[in-house]
């Protein structure tokens, strides 16, 4: 284990957890707020990187292919809550696993109809090539700079939104009492609409911005979505705030624990030894860190107000 290594797997770390943030961030919402399970949240991940390939392969520009591809996963999104999720909002949690799982296989076939099963991929846009010389022998790639920033300012307006505003004020309401609100003559439905249009939204993005880095292929959001899962659990259902803290600790401990746990437990045992069991746990460390979450803090970490 080398400085330089550590400190490029803690940026990869936190790049990774940004995307996390990203995709989590919605879902908690639509789980917290409308008690909806939705297991196709990870296909609108997988749509954003979609539309983005597509998008910015006609326009040849990334940054108006990344737009075109926000309002087409928005439009999309919307309309699997017109045509599907709304008619879903008052069957039990095995009606929604079931019926948004199949649209998983769904959507997952459809994408191969229209795009092939060869795994695709977006050009890092020219401004955003090049690297970062952190320090001697450290070099950063300017885009993952950029991905990381643009998540963290992306989170700053969210919080904002929902911390600040009156559409926030709500959404936290609905997060805590969703029965209260519409009693207090709030329009329960579109405020359900505007909770999806704020995930689909962010799963896109998510999905746009790790097209140039990632491969675009059928089925990349359901690993993406479990992630989230596990995400949401760490941080607290329902909360912006425990979404941001819980990626970026499944982030950066997914990515170190891979990078660094056979150097760790070589200084234990013998290096094939250390290289089967680091395998194993590696894989296994986000959720043993969910276990240690939910045995000490069964609510999360930073559960939204009214769960706790």
């Amino acid at each position: 284990m080398t400085t330089s290594l550590l400190i490029v797997q803690i940026l990869n770390g936190l790049q990774f957890g940004i995307l996390l943030f990203l995709v989590a961030a919605g879902l908690t919402l639509v789980f917290g707020v409308m008690d909806f399970i939705n297991l196709a949240h990870g296909v609108q991940y997988m749509l954003g990187a979609y539309l983005a390939v597509t998008f910015v392969g006609l326009t040849g520009s990334f940054v108006l292919g990344l737009a075109l591809a926000l309002a087409a996963a928005l439009l999309i999104g919307l309309a699997l809550e017109f045509l599907v999720f709304r008619h879903l909002y008052e069957r039990d949690h095995l009606d929604q696993v079931l019926a948004t799982f199949g649209l998983i296989l769904l959507l997952n076939q459809g994408v191969k109809m229209l795009w092939g099963a060869a795994p695709l991929s977006v050009p890092v846009p020219e401004f955003l090539t090049g690297s970062v010389r952190l320090m001697d022998g450290i070099l950063y790639p300017v885009y993952r700079f950029a991905l990381i920033g643009s998540g963290l300012a992306v989170g700053g307006l969210l919080w904002f939104i929902v911390e600040k505003t009156r559409t926030g004020m709500l959404l936290r309401a609905g997060a805590s009492n969703a029965s209260m609100v519409s009693a207090l003559g709030v329009d329960i439905r579109k405020l359900f609409m505007v909770v999806f249009a704020f995930g689909t939204m962010l799963a896109g993005f998510a999905g746009a911005m790790a097209a140039p880095i990632l491969s675009v292929e059928p089925g990349m959001g359901d690993t993406v979505l479990i992630l989230a899962f596990v995400v949401i659990v760490v941080g607290g259902i329902g909360s912006i705030r425990g979404a941001f803290v819980g990626a970026l600790i499944v982030g950066l401990v997914d990515t170190l624990g891979r990078s660094f746990m056979n150097d760790l437990l070589r200084l234990f045992m013998s290096a094939p030894s250390a290289r089967a069991t680091g395998a194993a746990l590696s894989s296994m460390l986000i959720y043993l860190v969910m276990a240690i979450v939910l045995f000490v803090r069964p609510e999360g970490l930073l559960p939204a107000k009214g769960r706790s």
